[in-house]
């Protein structure tokens, strides 16, 4: 698995990371974009 947040790119020594499954897939997201995630984009 690559280390890179799929939402933003971050690569593996710039953030924390979380595990999570997105369309079947696990997958890693940082810790960063977890606010957009659980509240959602304001776009």
């Amino acid at each position: 698995m690559q280390t890179k947040c799929y939402v933003c790119g971050a690569e593996e020594k710039e953030r924390v990371y979380l595990k999570c499954i997105h369309e079947g897939e696990e997958k890693l997201v940082c810790v960063g974009c977890l606010p957009m995630l659980i509240h959602g984009s304001s776009h």
